[in-house]
């Protein structure tokens, strides 16, 4: 689509796009509503008003790249640049997983596990974009959060989402390294809860073209298995918790029985399996 500074106005590149959209996207609506609102500025409230205003150059320019790249099955997430989880507005691309509504749940019931027990220092295993740690930054003002991220690129990307909580980033250390290892000796057995969203599909599961096509390989399959990194956090975990510690880990609703079966194998004093919001088994607790 081109068109002269200043000769459309954005509702015809908004219904341009649902018509184009509805090709490669199951929402058309939503995904044509978030191009054009990154691309014309007008979002929320704004956005029926701002259909009116006559469309700029530039934004044309980019209304066109995002439209290109989405019709090309980029996920709307990357081709947007950013996404919502919880309260923060994250920066995403290609170096992280998207942020889901499933690990939205977790984070929920990993904050209520930390407030049942008055924990105040938690660590975020795998953090990718931020958004697990960011969460328990934001949302609770008197608690400390370590991030753990063994990639290079995904810790960028999530300094980057660090430096947009403002104050609540004072009590936030991200640290490079895989697992556990990322952190000194002296951390042992002084989390009150640790927390994790790691890879956890296995080779041979199917996934769909714009997650296994786009979404950084080594964030999603650990392993033939899929259970390679569950094992190891559920099995060092213990030695990190304080005596009446949390580990809440999201996992596929297949490695439920076996990761119960594990944390009771760890020395967890006791473990649950609890859903995410379409009733499907989504996310270990077990305490010690």
């Amino acid at each position: 689509m081109t068109a002269d500074d200043g000769t459309i106005a954005w509702r015809v590149l908004y219904d341009e796009a649902r018509r184009r959209l509805a090709v490669v996207a199951d929402t058309p609506d939503v995904d044509a509503r978030r191009i054009v609102e990154e691309a014309s500025g007008y979002e929320g409230v704004d956005f029926a008003l701002g259909l009116h205003e006559l469309v700029t150059e530039r934004g044309v320019a980019r209304f066109d790249a995002m439209m290109t790249r989405r019709l090309a099955g980029e996920p709307l997430q990357y081709v947007v640049g950013r996404w919502g989880f919880r309260r923060l507005d994250l920066a995403v691309d290609r170096r992280v997983l998207i942020p889901r509504p499933e690990t939205e749940v977790v984070v929920g019931e990993a904050l209520a596990e930390l407030d049942r027990i008055g924990g105040h220092k938690v660590l975020d295993l795998g953090t990718g974009s931020g958004a697990v740690a960011l969460s328990f930054a934001v949302e609770r003002d008197h608690v400390e959060v370590w991030a753990v991220e063994r990639s290079p690129d995904a810790l960028a990307v999530a300094r980057s989402n660090l430096a947009g909580v403002g104050r609540a980033a004072t009590r936030v250390t991200m640290v490079e390294g895989s697992w556990f290892d990322a952190l000194e000796p002296s951390h042992r057995q002084s989390f009150d809860l640790i927390v994790a969203n790691p890879p956890y599909v296995a080779v041979a599961d199917s996934l769909p073209a714009v997650v296994g096509d786009w979404e950084p390989a080594d964030a999603l399959v650990p392993g033939p298995l899929g259970t390679e990194a569950l094992s190891v956090i559920i099995d060092q975990a213990p030695g990190w918790l304080r005596p009446d510690g949390v580990l809440v880990v999201e996992l596929a609703p297949t490695q439920a029985e076996w990761s119960s079966q594990m944390a009771s194998t760890a020395g967890f004093a006791a473990a649950e399996v609890r859903c995410d919001q379409s009733g499907r088994d989504r996310m270990l607790i077990a305490r010690r």
